[in-house]
């Protein structure tokens, strides 16, 4: 028999794929070199534990931080794209050092507002994997395919003592996206008249500072359930010098992400609606801060904060979409595929995460050979 022979479209196809690959690989080719730079240093470090640990924090520092900037500052960078970088730097570090300084000296030298004591969570590690240091290398490459994958899940799943925090860090970071979706498309539909209202027109300058102010808070709210993705790798008592180096690090990365403007992750608000005006952005991060708030108060349990904030703005976008007050020139096709994207990058952040958590963390990988186990025998 002879083959078939492959058609002309395909061929086309599969070398239009490989010239867009092989361009990326192009631009990128000093970021890819120092990833697996990083990727060597991680293979170094691990069997050193107390190396280790500073290394993985410090991948997990910068990982996390730029790849969450869309949540919490990435509203905030759009509608200030005009200020010099180091001002808001200055101002969003500040309160991450006011923040810090809080917890550690409330919890007895816990930066995590005690996420990290709930079970599974709460005792220190006390030797590393590859696997566990490279995690954070792993987000950095997500983020710059711009994809917002759930930091929680990637950087907790690994080191959890029980299968059962991971699926609590699920069920409350599923129901953050629901809440989220449903609080915010209601008050995008219920109010959409006033919204409209008051996003017309010129801003008045107040807004400015109504805009910082909540922006601060919702900064604040955000650090108090993020911290723990990364002082995982650190024991939960940092000593006064171990406190120093956590935030001097953490406030110099925050440095480098505002000159960045956010980097390559910036794009998933900026294709947004209405996120440059800065009434539309403080409305956001309004609603953002009061539902990560909410969570905060709920229960100890770490959450994907990232899940939640993709909620909200789902919401928003079908209600804006759908209203015939707003004008997003935007039909709803369009606003779904925005949507699903963001979505199938949460969900394949969480699948890499349980396959690491599966290959890395033994506890995990014991239990979830029992349960297939036990269902075919």
């Amino acid at each position: 028999m002879s083959k078939k022979k492959p058609n002309l479209r395909s061929q086309l196809v599969e070398s239009g794929r490989f010239r867009i690959l092989r361009l990326f690989m192009f631009r990128e080719r000093k970021f890819l070199r120092f990833v697996i730079l990083m990727f060597l240093l991680a293979g170094v470090a691990y069997p050193y534990p107390k190396i280790a640990m500073w290394i993985g924090f410090a991948f997990a520092g910068y990982s996390a931080i730029a790849n969450d900037s869309i949540q919490t500052i990435g509203t905030f960078l759009s509608s200030n794209a005009k200020r010099p970088w180091w001002v808001l730097w200055l101002f969003i570090g500040s309160i991450f050092i006011v923040t810090m300084l809080v917890s550690w000296l409330s919890f007895d030298g816990d930066v995590s507002y005690q996420r990290l004591t709930s079970k599974g969570f709460d005792q220190a590690p006390q030797s590393f994997s590859f696997l566990q240091i490279a995690a954070p290398l792993v987000l950095l490459l997500l983020t710059r395919f711009k994809m917002p994958v759930s930091t929680t899940f990637l950087l907790l799943s690994s080191f959890s003592a029980d299968s059962s925090a991971i699926i609590n860090v699920g069920i409350k970071s599923l129901s953050g996206y629901i809440i989220a979706f449903v609080t915010s498309i209601s008050i995008w539909l219920i109010f959409s008249n006033l919204i409209k209202r008051f996003t017309t027109g010129k801003a008045h300058d107040a807004w400015i500072v109504v805009q910082w102010i909540i922006s601060g808070c919702l900064w604040s709210v955000w650090l108090m359930q993020d911290a723990a993705n990364i002082a995982v790798f650190l024991p939960r008592s940092l000593s006064l010098g171990e406190f120093i180096a956590f935030i001097s690090y953490i406030f110099l990365g925050l440095g480098l992400l505002f000159y960045l403007r956010g980097d390559k992750i910036q794009q998933i608000v900026q294709e947004k609606s209405q996120v440059t005006d800065v009434r539309g952005a403080t409305l956001i991060d309004l609603v953002y801060t009061i539902i990560l708030y909410f969570f905060q108060i709920l229960s100890a349990i770490p959450m994907s904060t990232t899940w939640v904030f993709l909620g909200l703005l789902a919401g928003r976008e079908i209600a804006m979409t759908i209203s015939r007050v707003y004008e997003t020139n935007r039909d709803l096709s369009i606003t779904m595929r925005l949507i699903s994207r963001d979505v199938f990058s949460a969900l394949f952040g969480l699948v890499i995460s349980i396959i690491l958590a599966i290959l890395v963390n033994p506890v995990i990988h014991n239990e979830i050979i029992g349960f297939f186990v036990g269902i075919f025998t």
